[in-house]
């Protein structure tokens, strides 16, 4: 296996283990466990899991890979804050957090090292000759945090009750 390779499998295996540890900690939740604020006045469980699907979703598009399958969510998830406007519920995002990331996951799996390399579809030709870590191997990374950080205070949250 050469180093890319290598390094790319590791990441890969980063962000599968973050989406199973998601599964693990909101799938598990009862509708009133995912009501609880991660900390008093802060978002609750379901928004953060939400969130989540809804940046996933737009990974699709950002890699290359295709349409969103909600983009419905931003204004629940994204451009709006908790308890601003109606959440779906538990049963309707658990169903789309996993066809979200069952796409996403066919898709970034048949990247090769050089499809890793390419730019995301966020920045332009011109930006990219400039700027080529702004590839989608260094979204990947970003995301796979972003991830464990919100996937790690849902767990905190969850311990408290």
């Amino acid at each position: 296996m050469t180093t890319e390779k290598s390094l790319i499998d590791s990441a890969l295996r980063g962000w599968k283990s973050n989406i199973e540890q998601a599964d693990k900690v909101f799938g598990g939740l009862s509708p009133a466990q995912l009501e609880q604020e991660v900390a008093p006045g802060k978002n609750r469980l379901i928004y953060l899991w939400g969130h989540l699907a809804a940046v996933n979703d737009r990974l699709l598009p950002l890699l290359g890979i295709g349409e969103r399958l909600h983009p419905e969510f931003d204004d629940m998830f994204i451009s709006n804050p908790d308890n601003s406007v109606l959440i779906v519920s538990e049963e309707t995002l658990k169903t789309a957090w996993q066809e979200i990331n069952q796409k996403l996951w066919e898709g970034i799996a048949k990247f090769s090292a050089s499809d890793w390399a390419e730019r995301h579809t966020a920045v332009s030709e011109q930006d990219f000759e400039r700027e080529p870590h702004r590839n989608r191997f260094a979204v990947l990374l970003g995301r796979t945090a972003h991830l464990a950080y919100h996937v790690g205070q849902a767990a905190l949250a969850q311990r408290k009750t």
